[in-house]
């Protein structure tokens, strides 16, 4: 392999390519410390999210799979830091990614998946591929000119995408990292809503969000920890026999509508089933429905928000 041509931290712990021009930087932004940045590369988009959801690349997309991500995706939940480098100029992507790839198993991680270019593709795709290992970050859509590079350590995934805008001495490398720190989620943080708030939320605004009910990312599948709450739903049920509600599922922003659509109905329909099948509820008593993303409860323009956009709600089906 050649060697790194990029300045490396001298105190090794797993920092990667590291370089004291940052004066172009985004305001506020720095380099993740376990991966660092390529030497004259400066960061224009950086955030950090203290739990989300994403799926990136992990083997190439196999012929006529390219509209089916969940065949060539790896799902993956935790702290996730998004950063986009550009630069310098008249450095090649593949010269900057294969520095990354040293540093980071020089640092201990373990290479997933390297690929360049048409190579990430059995046939054709490679713009769905591009689209899924960008993460959230914006990229120049020379998607044709994409590098990529899956790596992991201990729990912690690091995803680069590469692409190059100009060409010759003018070309110029665009590198979007998305870090993937995949600790649990603090599920204890959200309080579990008895029968008795439930109760006082209908009488005074005929719903309640629920936000102890949880699904496997990306899909309807209902997680042992969302007993709890349904067991309490159940109880409300069982004590107030007259009583009929709408489940309604919601989503985030991210992804299509008409997908996230389609998500959410089918959560609250788990939801629905769930509440017959392991309670005895009645199923004309539940209707279930989805919202998608169309009532947000907050803005999608941060993590915070984005998770209390995430729910199911419950609304009384009150009629004389």
């Amino acid at each position: 392999m050649r060697p790194v041509r990029c300045l490396l931290l001298s105190i090794a712990l797993v920092g990667c390519c590291y370089s004291a021009a940052v004066a172009q930087d985004l305001s506020g932004a720095g380099d993740h410390p376990l991966v660092g940045r390529y030497a004259g590369s400066q960061i224009s988009f950086h955030e950090v999210r203290a739990y989300d959801e994403v799926a990136l690349p992990n083997q190439i997309v196999p012929a006529g799979e390219d509209r089916n991500p969940d065949a060539w995706t790896l799902q993956l939940a935790g702290t996730v830091t998004s950063i986009r480098y550009d630069g310098p100029e008249g450095r090649s992507g593949l010269e900057v990614m294969r520095n990354y790839q040293e540093a980071l198993e020089g640092g201990g991680f373990e290479t997933l998946l390297f690929c360049v270019r048409e190579e990430c593709t059995e046939r054709g795709g490679i713009s769905s591929f591009w689209d899924s290992a960008r993460g959230i970050i914006g990229m120049p859509t020379t998607w044709d000119r994409s590098i990529y590079l899956l790596a992991q350590k201990n729990g912690v995934f690091a995803s680069l995408l590469s692409v190059e805008t100009g060409s010759g001495a003018a070309v110029v490398p665009h590198v979007a990292l998305t870090l993937v720190e995949t600790d649990e989620m603090e599920k204890d943080q959200i309080t579990l809503v008895e029968v008795s708030a439930m109760e006082q939320a209908f009488a005074a605004d005929g719903r309640i969000a629920i936000y102890g009910i949880y699904f496997d990312f990306d899909s309807d599948d209902l997680q042992p920890e969302s007993d709890a709450q349904l067991a309490e739903l159940a109880r409300l049920l069982e004590e107030n026999p007259d009583l009929r509600v709408v489940i309604v599922g919601h989503t985030d922003s991210f992804g299509s509508f008409d997908y996230n659509l389609s998500l959410s109905q089918r959560r609250a329909q788990a939801v629905a089933d769930a509440l017959v099948s392991d309670y005895g509820i009645a199923a004309d008593r539940l209707t279930p429905a989805g919202a998608g993303m169309v009532a947000p409860a907050s803005t999608n323009r941060t993590e915070e928000g984005r998770a209390l956009n995430r729910r199911v709600e419950i609304v009384e089906f009150f009629s004389e």
